[in-house]
């Protein structure tokens, strides 16, 4: 993401500090923080959560201003990172699933994101209870109604340009345009006003892995400040903030709101990626002995959108064997036969997938019949998904696959099936507080040891007080 996204946008000199060293509370410290702010987050009435690009690192995005950051290497000419799995096949990590959690619960009121990853939105936080200041890689709108369309593949541009599609609406039209902003780009109101107003309202800010250095996002946690609330910043590298916080916390996000979320007796939700595509099949109205037919394997967005995580599909016909089986490759994935059309029969198709996925393929049987009394069906997507989560959480498998809707092509004479498939299962577990917290890369870390005894002591302070 950060990748293509650096590349894409305008040249700027002045991008801030980049590549600061690392900065690690020790255990016993650290666990008396996660603790406090447990407290914090019981004690609050309105909490609002402030992210940044240190939460998403380990969901295999490189952030830009750590020691590896891409704006670091880019300054200090080296070579950018390759990145651990295609963009769109990035997963919500342990803070992004703990956040759906507590949001699930009531307790988190407002999610204020400044990543462009799309991951909040998948972990499963509300549209209406996130502000995406910065934008949506997966997210496109329309210029005309203001429509959102959210997409399983990443759009091409950034800086609100037309991306080439339009509104799916028929009373509308419109031209779709990215929602990701470039540097000369004001914050869309329709995010800033929502984060305003909970910034406002809220009595705990806590502040996840962001340097708080991109202006006007970052001034936005101090309006709770004002009013009264507190500030928590957890971040790795020290941030212009840091005075106004009431508790700053030097540790990986995960390990941090892993020990948050074990206090307050939460469980870490799993998450399922389910994903979905559309098979379509075509034939004359014609009805002669032999029917040429098609049948295309594509995306739900449409025929020229990109269906990213499928590598090859595999067609076979076991009830045909004379039938000339097909290996496609490209995209989207045509397969056209002329068979006799008395006889209804079944296309087996193996969906291979793509890298970023848990498992390598999944099977589908599907039956062709050229009768016009085809069964039409509309199971509910949302109901469909929330049954395969369900099968995927009880057998910890991925690669289930249940139709959605059957309709007849608008265009043709045919048919048109949605399918969801499970495609990743991941599971987050307690990340345990080790004693190498001032270490890394076999090096101590640039801290001394006299912040550390008076972080300690102001610490100790302010437990006592509490008490």
């Amino acid at each position: 993401m950060s990748l293509g996204y650096a590349e894409k946008l305008s040249y700027r000199e002045d991008i801030g500090n980049v590549g600061m060293s690392e900065l690690f509370d020790p255990p016993d410290i650290l666990q008396a923080k996660i603790e406090e702010l447990a407290k914090f987050i019981e004690e609050s009435k309105h909490l609002v959560a402030f992210t940044g690009a240190g939460i998403s690192t380990s969901c295999g995005i490189p952030d830009f201003r750590g020691p590896t950051g891409i704006w670091t290497l880019q300054r200090q000419g080296k070579p950018l990172p390759k990145a651990d799995m295609p963009f769109h096949r990035a997963m919500p990590g342990l803070t992004h699933m703990a956040l759906a959690e507590l949001e699930k619960a009531g307790i988190l009121k407002f999610v204020i994101s400044q990543n462009i990853d799309g991951l909040h939105l998948r972990s499963g936080i509300p549209r209406e209870k996130l502000a995406e200041l910065h934008g949506n890689s997966f997210r496109e709108i329309c210029s005309s109604c203001g429509k959102e369309y959210v997409r399983d593949f990443e759009v091409e541009t950034i800086g609100m340009k037309e991306t080439g599609r339009h509104c799916s609406d028929l009373n509308c039209g419109g031209k779709l345009k990215d929602t990701v902003l470039d540097w000369e780009d004001a914050l869309p109101p329709k995010e800033m006003i929502p984060a305003e107003k909970h910034c406002k309202m809220a009595d705990l800010i806590i502040c996840l892995g962001t340097s708080l250095q991109i202006t006007p996002a970052c001034n936005l946690p101090l309006k709770s400040v004002r009013g009264g609330g507190k500030l928590v910043i957890i971040n790795l590298q020290p941030t212009p903030k840091d005075k106004k916080a009431a508790l700053l916390i030097h540790a990986q996000v995960d390990k941090v709101i892993a020990g948050v979320m074990q206090f307050l007796n939460y469980k870490i939700p799993p998450f399922v990626r389910v994903d979905c595509i559309q098979v379509s099949l075509s034939y004359p109205s014609k009805k002669k002995r032999y029917a040429k037919w098609k049948l295309r394997i594509s995306s739900i967005h449409g025929n020229k959108a990109a269906l990213p995580f499928i590598k090859s599909v595999e067609a076979s016909f076991p009830d045909r064997p004379r039938v000339k089986s097909a290996f496609l490759t490209d995209q989207p994935f045509k397969l056209q036969r002329e068979t006799l059309r008395s006889k209804p029969f079944r296309v087996f198709l193996k969906l291979n997938f793509g890298n970023g996925c848990d498992c390598s393929s999944v099977e589908l049987d599907y039956p062709i019949d050229f009768q016009d009394s085809t069964e039409y069906f509309e199971h509910g997507k949302g109901n469909v998904i929330e049954s395969l989560r369900n099968r995927a959480l009880e057998d910890a498998t991925c690669g289930h696959i249940s139709p959605i809707q059957r309709k007849q092509m608008s265009d043709s004479k045919g048919t048109c099936t949605e399918y969801a498939i499970v495609t990743s299962l991941v599971r987050h577990e307690y990340m345990a507080l080790e004693p190498k917290a001032l270490i890394s890369n076999g090096t101590i870390e640039k801290r001394g040891i006299e912040s550390i005894e008076v972080e300690a002591e102001d610490l100790g302070k302010r437990l006592k007080l509490e008490s």
